[in-house]
């Protein structure tokens, strides 16, 4: 199996005959590659080429290995900030009744509770498309019992045989 490249040449692998050399402890000038690899085996370090189109390319003695975790740890981190959005999907009929629409009304709450965003959707069966109104009453009541938790970010708009209005979470 072979291995990933490194993104930087690290020790042996810097070709330039002279580079510039930076890092802890070290005066920074122009040494040639002999030397600098000497001064980073007494420090016990890596000499890594961190601008290798730089005229000497430039490179830091430091501890790759560590320098590697420390960038794997803040792109995790990163990536942990950023948040999903979720989308969670209640359907409707154009005569449900009361009961069922409390219950989904319930279901919509938690999800709003919990961050998502949530999509309402009629579905209009065979002929009962002519009930289009009342499936545009059912949606804005649904989003008028959410105001305090929820905003509308879609109003109710027809696609075919679904009438579709999105709530997002109020922050």
């Amino acid at each position: 199996m072979k291995k990933k490249e490194d993104p930087h040449k690290i020790n042996q692998h810097i070709r330039a005959p002279m580079v510039r050399v930076v890092g802890q402890d070290v005066e920074q000038a122009i040494y040639p590659i002999r030397d600098a690899l000497q001064m980073a085996e007494a420090q016990g370090l890596d000499l890594v080429e961190i601008s290798p189109t730089a005229n000497p390319p430039v490179c830091k003695i430091m501890d790759y290995r560590k320098f590697l975790y420390e960038l794997k740890k803040k792109q995790k981190e990163i990536k942990a900030k950023s948040a999903r959005v979720v989308v969670k999907e209640i359907r409707l009929g154009p005569n449900t009744d009361d009961h069922d629409f409390n219950f989904k009304l319930k279901h919509a709450m938690k999800f709003l509770e919990e961050g998502a965003k949530v999509k309402v959707d009629v579905f209009f069966k065979g002929r009962s498309i002519i009930y289009k109104e009342q499936g545009e009453i059912i949606l804005l009541k649904f989003a008028s019992e959410l105001e305090e938790y929820a905003k509308v970010e879609q109003l109710p708009r027809l696609e075919g045989k679904r009438m579709i209005m999105i709530l997002a979470p109020k922050k």
